[in-house]
């Protein structure tokens, strides 16, 4: 039994054993002597139960039974020892003597419902609650249940049953434990989080380096690249004037000189590091102190590179799939996916954002690509979100080989949902691995299926690649409940010649895991989010979990006279792909429904990487992922929360550039979350506590199943404010989001941003 069905099973055994608590003192009250006695022996042997399962589900870690052990488990043990002493041997006198008034008194009906009360703060504490245990939730579960208790002696007793003294003094205390933990509700938590590490300097999100408040300076500026309608010019930032397409917007500002900074060597994808390079010092300005503003992109590509122009306009319209259906949607170019961003190592990518008409507002962001930090696309973080009539430019070289995605981060989980998103490839320069199938259209029909792209923007730079091969990139979405690849709401049915090497670079861009399966031909899951694996083997009739954000390559020959079927969550045909020449059949998507899951932490080659399980980690942040009431900027709240906490109440992580992290990630809810840290890459060290025995794994979106504990770790060589969250952006949005700052990295916007 896994941990989150386990997690299930005690949840259910806690709701039955507070019902069985219940009906037992409710047919004690009815002086249904027999019913009551069974009952109390069900409710007991319940209450046992619940003691095993915890006992069982503390072997997967103390975060899964923190409040179970501290608190319910013995409120229901006193409880429970006070109804077996007192209620118990009555019930059985009445029920052999037929002495129904004996069970109906209240030495019998009180202790049962007791422990009833008792057995109910158990799964409500987990429901509402969740995690941590803490004082103030301990004192008012202990309030309730004990007025519960009182009131019900009131009831059911004769007046004066209890001594006037004794009730006072039982009454007061229920109510000074209420107040105590209603109180302790509102105490201040600290706004950082140091991991354990050395204190450092933290300047709060919204305070720029020369004291001004962000109400002065990252409202009415806008961004040192934001232009149009209501925004500011931005040229107290800008370095000089740049020009793109005939407008003109302001250039990139002065500040670090980010070319370095994300080197292919020192980014180098996972089946190929064998040794770290030493953590580049980035310089910061006066005082020690860097905003955000000048955390951007390089002006220049790497020698050999070229610049790459694209220019996205957001804008509301009316798509129409392949089937004819029509969909209202939020688009970049009045697409849905967004037009392609190619590019090959080295180039310098800029990309001017355009709003038409989303009212809401529209950044872009890079999912995966650790961009500098002021070119993430986090409106309130990195920039302030571009209205109607503004546009907005970015810059960063294009050093990550791979599939990638970029979408909003304004209103995202609606923005994303409704279409704005598009993909974003960048393929190996000449010189290459061999087997690197390069070239790339977003849309499967488009010029990626020749080996080429088309160049997105201004027409610089020629096309990303010319190289022989299919190249086929198919992002998974869901429109009103239709499961779409690319634009395509019906199997796209496409040819190849036998023998060609084809590439199939899967995207999720939901806020849900797919799964997919691959009929008609061995194949091997050659990259995971952009990083090639070491050694990956040949795969046939197995499942591919997909996270929400994440991506998956898949790579294969051409068979000869058989067709190859992609199938989506085991209902939807996405792809058949048929010789030019006659074909068999490769099914249908059922067929693969029973084919069990590929586990990628064991699967592929193992091979060194720069840091592991026993490296020495500067800092070791927990996450432990819950659903709660808590308070979120002051005002109550049912969040999807991190240690008990909801944006923008979760402390700050606050790190040193050059430091070695470890997260802990732990889900003790009942939904999955893929999580999802911006701007840096991280390497898998363990699931479940069993480590990875594959391929080094290095991954930007990783699902945290219920019940499971991922540890990663990543060096902080990426000075920032960054987003740290889960990427269903439903959850985001109902607060499961908190930021990662580099030390002395602040920003002139208002550091509100929550999904």
């Amino acid at each position: 039994m896994s941990v989150g069905t386990l997690i299930t099973f005690d949840l259910l055994v806690a709701v039955l054993t507070a019902a069985t608590w219940l009906g037992a003192g409710a047919a004690a009250a009815a002086r249904r002597s027999g019913i009551a006695l069974a009952l109390f022996v069900a409710a007991a042997v319940l209450s046992v139960a619940r003691a095993a399962t915890a006992a069982v589900l503390a072997g997967a870690g103390w975060w899964f039974v923190q409040e179970k052990v501290t608190l319910t488990l013995p409120l229901l043990a006193v409880a429970g020892g006070v109804a077996a002493a007192v209620a118990g041997p009555r019930l059985v006198r009445a029920a052999r003597g037929g002495r129904a008034d004996l069970a109906g008194r209240p030495a019998v009906v009180v202790p049962l419902l007791s422990a009833g009360y008792a057995a109910v703060a158990g799964p409500v504490y987990a429901l509402l609650l969740g995690y941590p245990a803490t004082w103030s939730a301990g004192l008012v579960t202990v309030a309730l249940v004990g007025a519960a208790v009182l009131l019900t002696w009131r009831i059911v007793s004769a007046p004066r049953s209890l001594p006037v003294g004794a009730a006072r003094a039982a009454v007061a205390a229920a109510l000074a434990a209420g107040l105590a933990g209603t109180g302790l509700a509102f105490v201040p938590v600290p706004e950082t989080d140091a991991g354990g590490g050395p204190p450092t300097r933290h300047l709060a999100a919204g305070h720029p380096a020369d004291g001004r408040t962000a109400g002065t300076t990252g409202t009415h500026t806008a961004d040192e690249h934001a232009t149009g309608t209501g925004a500011g010019s931005g040229a107290e930032h800008a370095s000089e004037a740049h020009r793109s397409g005939g407008s003109a917007t302001a250039e990139h500002a002065a500040g670090t000189d980010t070319t370095g900074e994300h080197a292919p060597e020192a980014h180098e994808s996972g089946g190929s590091a064998t040794g770290e390079p030493a953590p580049e010092v980035h310089d910061a300005g006066a005082g020690g102190v860097r905003s955000m503003t000048s955390l951007r992109g390089p002006s220049e590509p790497a020698p050999g590179g070229t610049t790459r122009r694209f220019a996205l306009t957001a804008r509301t319209a009316t798509v129409t799939l392949s089937s004819g259906r029509r969909v209202a949607a939020w688009t970049f170019d009045g697409k849905v996916p967004g037009p392609p961003i190619t590019a090959v190592e080295g180039d310098l990518v800029e990309v001017r954002l355009r709003n038409a008409d989303v009212t809401s507002g529209v950044t872009i962001h890079w999912h995966g690509y650790d961009v500098p930090a002021g070119e993430d696309g986090v409106p309130g973080l990195t920039q302030d979100a571009v209205r109607p009539g503004q546009e907005f430019t970015y810059r960063f070289l294009a050093n990550q080989v791979g599939t990638y995605w970029y979408h909003t981060h304004e209103v995202s989980d609606i923005g994303v949902r409704k279409g704005l998103y598009g993909m974003l490839v960048v393929t190996r320069r000449a010189g290459g691995p061999a087997d690197q199938v390069s070239g790339s259209g977003s849309d499967p029909a488009s010029d990626g299926e020749t080996g080429r792209t088309r160049d997105g923007g201004a027409g610089t730079g020629g096309p990303a690649a010319s190289t022989p091969g299919l190249d086929l990139t198919l992002p998974v979405h869901t429109f009103g409940g239709v499961t779409v690849l690319g634009d395509h709401d019906r199997a796209i049915e496409r040819s190849a010649a036998p023998g060609t090497p084809v590439r199939l670079r899967l995207v999720n861009t939901d806020n849900t895991p797919h799964r997919f399966t691959l009929a008609g031909t061995p194949y091997r899951l050659v990259a995971v989010d952009g990083q090639d694996l070491n050694g990956p083997g040949e795969l046939g009739r197995v499942g591919l979990r997909l996270p929400a954000g994440g991506r998956y390559d898949l790579a294969f020959t051409m068979p000869v006279a058989r067709t190859v079927l992609l199938a989506v969550d085991d209902r939807t045909e996405g792809l058949r792909l048929s010789p030019q020449e006659g074909a068999g059949s490769a099914g249908s998507a059922g067929d693969g429904a029973g084919w069990p899951e590929l586990d990628i932490t064991r699967y592929g080659t193992p091979a060194g990487t720069p840091f592991g399980p026993g490296s020495r980690f500067d800092r070791r942040f927990t996450l432990v992922l819950d659903r709660g009431l808590t308070f979120s900027g002051g005002q109550p709240l049912y969040a999807h929360t991190v240690n008990g906490r909801a944006f923008p109440s979760i402390p700050t992580q606050v790190v040193r550039d050059g430091e070695l992290i470890r997260f802990t990630v732990v889900n003790r809810s009942r939904d999955t979350h893929p999580w999802h840290l911006h701007g840096h890459r991280v390497l898998v060290l363990s699931r479940d506590g069993r480590a990875t025995s594959g391929s080094p794994l290095w991954l930007d979106t990783f699902d945290v199943r219920p019940g499971e504990v991922w540890e990663v770790a990543f060096r902080a060589a990426n000075p920032g404010l960054w987003m740290n969250h889960c990427h269903n952006l439903a959850h985001a949005d109902q607060g499961m989001v908190l930021h990662l700052n580099y030390e002395d990295v602040t920003t002139p916007f208002h550091g509100a941003h929550g999904g």
